[in-house]
């Protein structure tokens, strides 16, 4: 390439970022930045050895040792969340959540699924929850081997480490709503942790506006060639799998495909991304997992709640579910060395922040509504979040971009109102979203209008 033809193509990328954001406008917070510096690599690491050496996670190992299995290890992180707990002074709710579970093709015996949750009540509005995860249990090239060895150091011992060491920092500061630290069971097996809390939140009436899961955080030597420890993947479902049929023929002529609450969130991440955590760029990935498989934000998705899944961007396959061993040259196992954990703690910051920014934040605006058909401007309305859940709303922001368009362009904040027309704005040409602030410039994630973007009461 010659260096004409270079100068020119750095100045059309120059364009392209600067299109890409528009004029929307931020509040940086420090506070935001502080959270991301404290985050500990060595924390994570000292975390996932420990769980590496209990030997297996298998959910149906056994659960009597002290030292090796599924019983000491889910111990151990109760026992780590209560420390957590009583350096601020009890600031968590820790606790065994278990259910029996039987009959099924991977756990055909009857077998206690044991998770481990730690909540952080939120001061003004408690009942509201954003919820950071990763799995317990670990498993080998059968799934149903229980007694082999299976360290599980990426998959998944390095989702719990960066949930706990989100807990020891979080947990030093005061937030409007609720954060859930999920340290989940039986992901293996059939998704069974999840389940078990996903139902008890619809059951209990939580107000869920985010699930983080986190598997595998820690790899950056990808089976592909390629090691790289600057980009992340956000995996984003796109339609609500609860959505009705009258909401599926009002979205056909609306819109709302690629804004649901999850994508939403997505974006909302990716933003933190760019501000908060240096040297990381984050792929939202428009699919609710990888291709044909799964994670522990499914049984979320599944009751309609907006939920994504965090994980590095190069895996290892030779380090996923397999035996330990040596063959053709090729080493196999999920063993510590294939963790970076540098990386693992510039994901854990991610989802640090990005807890941290939400539940500071408003509750997201609720019934968001939009018109404009035929009219060369467009009107926003929705309802205004009650003083008691948010005691210090400044107003709300709204956002539009064209439809083509990945992350929002524009935006305007328009004050603590319940309804603005954006004048000259047709609706025709991009899709709008409205995001609550509050006085201290917190955002919550946008709301695309209608049944397909909204986030719940």
């Amino acid at each position: 390439m010659t260096l004409s033809r270079l100068v020119f193509c750095l100045f059309l990328s120059s364009l392209t970022s600067a299109y890409a954001h528009g004029n929307v406008e931020y509040q940086d917070q420090q506070k935001l930045h502080d959270i991301a510096g404290q985050i500990s690599a060595q924390n994570i690491e000292n975390d996932i050895r420990t769980l590496v050496n209990f030997g297996t996670r298998h959910t149906l190992s056994q659960t009597q040792s002290d030292t090796r299995g599924i019983g000491a290890a889910r111990r151990w992180i109760k026992a780590e969340f209560d420390k957590i707990s009583s350096q601020c002074g009890g600031c968590l709710e820790v606790y065994f959540q278990s259910k029996t579970i039987s009959g099924e093709k991977r756990i055909p015996n009857a077998t206690e699924v044991v998770s481990v949750i730690a909540i952080q009540r939120g001061q003004t509005d408690p009942d509201r929850y954003v919820i950071m995860s990763g799995d317990i249990d670990s498993r080998v090239s059968d799934v149903m081997d229980f007694t082999s060895d299976s360290p599980g150091a990426n998959d998944n011992a390095s989702g719990i480490a960066g949930t706990l060491e989100a807990a020891r920092v979080l947990s030093q500061y005061k937030f409007n709503g609720s954060i859930v630290y999920a340290a989940l069971a039986g992901e293996e097996q059939g998704l069974f942790g999840g389940k078990i809390l996903a139902e008890h939140a619809q059951q209990n009436g939580w107000r869920i506006k985010a699930v983080l899961n986190n598997d595998m955080i820690g790899n950056i030597a990808g089976i592909n060639g390629v090691i790289n420890n600057t980009t992340a993947r956000i995996f984003a479902e796109g339609t609500r799998q609860t959505e009705t049929p009258k909401e599926a023929r009002t979205r056909r002529f609306t819109g709302g495909e690629v804004d649901s609450p999850s994508r939403n969130l997505a974006r909302y991440i990716d933003w933190m991304a760019d501000r908060y955590i240096p040297n990381l760029d984050t792929m939202v990935i428009y699919r609710l997992d990888r291709f044909a498989r799964g994670g522990h934000h499914r049984p979320f998705n599944d009751l309609g709640y907006p939920g994504v899944r965090i994980m590095e961007t190069n895996e290892n396959y030779h380090r996923q579910h397999q035996d330990l061993r040596s063959q053709d040259g090729i080493k196999y196992g999920d063993s510590i060395e294939g963790v970076n954990f540098d990386y693992a703690a510039k994901l854990t910051a991610l989802n640090a922040v990005s807890l941290a920014g939400m539940a500071w934040a408003p509750t997201p605006p609720a019934k968001v509504n939009i018109k404009g058909a035929v009219q060369p401007s467009t009107t926003l309305s929705w309802q205004i979040a009650s003083a008691e859940q948010a005691p210090d709303l400044a107003g709300y922001k709204i956002y539009w971009r064209y439809t083509d368009a990945p992350q929002w362009q524009f935006s305007r904040y328009v004050g603590k109102v319940s309804e603005f027309t954006l004048a000259n704005v047709v609706i025709d040409n991009y899709f709008f979203g409205v995001s609550s602030v509050n006085k201290q410039g917190f955002e919550s994630p946008i709301v695309f209008p209608g049944a397909a973007g909204a986030f719940g009461e």
